[in-house]
C-alpha cells in the first residue's frame, strides 16, 4: 500500500482542477473521522476518500469509464479493497454494488462533503465553523440547495448504522479540522 505522501503526489499528477484536489481532500477527511468512530483503519479509508476521484479529470465526459481508468492507476499500488470501494462509488456505470462499511462510507462522504461546502459558502463568514447541525438538517431538505448533491447517497450513512444527525456531526468535525486546506 502506498504512503499518503505517495498517493497525494499521485492526486496531483493526474488532477489538474483544484476545486477537485479539495473535494478530494474532504472525502478524505471525512472517511478518516467514519474509521476513527468504527474503530476501522484510518489509513485504509482516508487513501480511499483521497484516491476516490483520481481518474475524474481524465473521465469527466466519459462517466462510464469514471473508477475503471482509477483501477488501472491505482492496480499495483493499494489494495483490491480500497480498489472495489472506488468502483463501487460509481455504481450506476460499474454495475459494483457497494456492500462493506467503508464502500458505503464512501458513497456518503462523496455526496455529504459537497453538501458541507455548499452549506459553508452560503454563510456570511464563508466558514466551516459558522455551519452548525441545523443549517445542516434545514439545506439537507431543501431540494433546490446544492442540486448536485445525492441525498439517496448520504443516506446510506443509515446502512452503516449512524443517524444522519450523527453523520452530519462526525462528516462536519472531519471538514472543520483540514478547514485552512480547503480555504474555509
Amino acid at each position: 500500500m502506498i504512503e499518503r505522501e505517495q498517493a497525494l503526489q499521485l492526486v496531483e499528477e493526474n488532477v489538474k482542477n483544484k476545486n477537485l484536489i479539495k473535494h478530494m481532500l474532504a472525502v478524505e477527511a471525512i472517511m478518516e473521522g467514519l474509521a476513527r468512530h468504527f474503530s476501522e483503519d484510518e489509513e485504509l479509508w482516508g487513501l480511499t476518500g483521497l484516491l476516490h476521484d483520481i481518474d475524474y479529470s481524465l473521465t469527466e465526459n466519459r462517466p462510464e469509464k469514471h473508477t475503471i481508468i482509477a483501477e488501472d492507476l491505482l492496480k499495483d499500488l493499494v489494495s483490491e479493497e480500497l480498489i472495489r470501494a472506488v468502483k463501487a462509488h460509481n455504481s450506476e456505470y460499474t454495475g459494483i454494488e457497494p456492500k462493506s462499511k467503508m464502500e458505503k462510507s464512501l458513497m456518503a462522504a462523496d455526496s455529504i462533503s459537497g453538501l458541507l461546502i455548499a452549506c459553508a459558502l452560503v454563510m456570511p463568514t464563508k466558514k466551516l465553523e459558522d455551519v452548525g447541525l441545523k443549517t445542516v438538517r434545514k439545506k439537507f431538505k431543501a431540494k433546490d440547495f446544492a442540486r448536485a448533491v445525492s441525498r439517496e447517497r448520504i443516506l446510506k450513512c443509515e446502512e452503516i448504522g449512524l443517524s444522519r444527525d450523527e453523520f452530519y456531526e462526525i462528516a462536519l468535525e472531519s471538514l472543520k479540522g483540514i478547514s485552512d486546506e480547503l480555504g474555509l
